[in-house]
């Protein structure tokens, strides 16, 4: 696949390798984090209800992003639906035309583990998937969906890339060209399926109807960015039992983060320029302001009850011969507390444009 047709860097990023660790050390933390049960119950009325579902399984594609720092990588957000694992591999295999070998054993058995957790039996396989997202064809990673389509039809699973409004009902179920669907590998963007469109599936979902990964209570118990605020405040973290060690490693990664109602208008204008502003369940850089670049107008535009503050943490640099300074974040993929890969991100820019030229996915050294 040429790089310059996709959103593929040819340029290689060094990592240190205890910083490597320390994303590491966290992924684990937070997972484990989630499993808690006096955590849960702390967030338990805060969630929507379809968050407050326990499908007794996971998510698959969990994706933690981290901004390098002079002291410990910073986590600047966790995602439910993270999208680039084929780009990652294929900055280490480029000529690649799927997921094979290794990789593909451990993502086909992330998502096999899945539904055998949710039909509570180790020998139950999916017979079909859909990959949902909307208007799929228009996505920007929707060559990377037909990858998984692919992996999932190599191992005698039908497998779908539609958009919900393919989608039909009966019985509680969903259906696609009355094939009743098993799984639904979820990539929209409608975390808590609260929209009209998603009614379908979310009545799935609370009848236990369908295996959906990622899900909303996964989303609710870690890429919600209002747990950032919860994982920054060392006082509400008290009581859930965990170690001075666990303690010390939130403190070190975590930015501190707020909810923009916490400060007076005065008091957000003042400081704006030591925060990044952003939507609770916003995605993709979008709706996302650095405080400097703040005006007036746009900060008394912003919904206070529902933008996160977070400590502006600037993403590191990477320089190349001939080329203009990358901003460079680091992205793990995972399942549950394992890592399945790991990839930089190089853009220029204000957000995270991975169609700057020479830019997008890149090869990481753990060094």
């Amino acid at each position: 696949m040429n790089c310059c047709l996709s959103p593929i860097s040819p340029y290689s990023v060094k990592l240190p390798r205890n910083d490597f660790r320390a994303m590491v050390k966290l992924v684990h933390l937070l997972y484990k984090l989630s499993k808690n049960n006096a955590y849960q119950a702390l967030l338990e009325d805060n969630l929507p209800t379809t968050a407050q579902v326990n499908p007794g399984h996971h998510a698959v594609m969990m994706g933690y992003d981290f901004h390098l720092s002079e002291s410990v990588p910073k986590l600047i957000e966790v995602n439910t639906n993270a999208g680039g694992a084929w780009y990652a591999y294929l900055c280490a295999e480029p000529l690649a035309n799927g997921f094979a070998g290794r990789m593909a054993d451990r993502l086909l058995v992330s998502f096999l583990t899945e539904y055998a957790l949710f039909k509570q039996d180790k020998r139950a396989r999916p017979k079909s998937i859909v990959i949902l997202d909307s208007l799929p064809e228009s996505q920007f990673l929707y060559p990377e969906m037909q990858v998984f389509a692919d992996l999932f039809k190599q191992a005698g699973i039908t497998a779908f890339i539609a958009d919900p409004a393919q989608l039909s009902a009966k019985d509680g179920a969903i259906y696609i060209n009355k094939q009743r669907i098993d799984m639904v590998y979820n990539r929209h963007c409608d975390f808590y399926l609260q929209t009209p469109e998603l009614a379908m599936v979310r009545d799935a979902w609370l009848n236990a109807q369908v295996c959906l990964s990622p899900n909303p209570r996964v989303y609710g118990l870690l890429a919600d960015k209002r747990r950032l605020v919860l994982w920054s405040d060392a006082e509400k973290l008290k009581p859930l039992g965990l170690t001075a060690t666990e303690l010390e490693l939130l403190s070190q990664t975590i930015p501190p983060t707020r909810m923009l109602d916490s400060l007076t208008p005065e008091e957000a204008w003042h400081t704006r320029k030591r925060w990044v502003f952003k939507p609770d369940t916003g995605y993709a850089s979008k709706g996302v302001y650095v405080g400097k670049k703040l005006t007036t107008a746009k900060l008394a535009d912003l919904d206070a009850h529902n933008t996160v503050i977070q400590q502006w943490i600037p993403p590191s640099t990477s320089n190349f011969s001939d080329e203009l300074p990358f901003k460079t974040d680091f992205r793990l993929f995972a399942y549950r507390d394992r890592i399945l890969g790991i990839s930089a991100r190089l853009y220029q820019g204000q957000v995270t444009n991975l169609r700057t030229p020479h830019g997008g996915f890149a090869k990481v050294l753990i060094v």
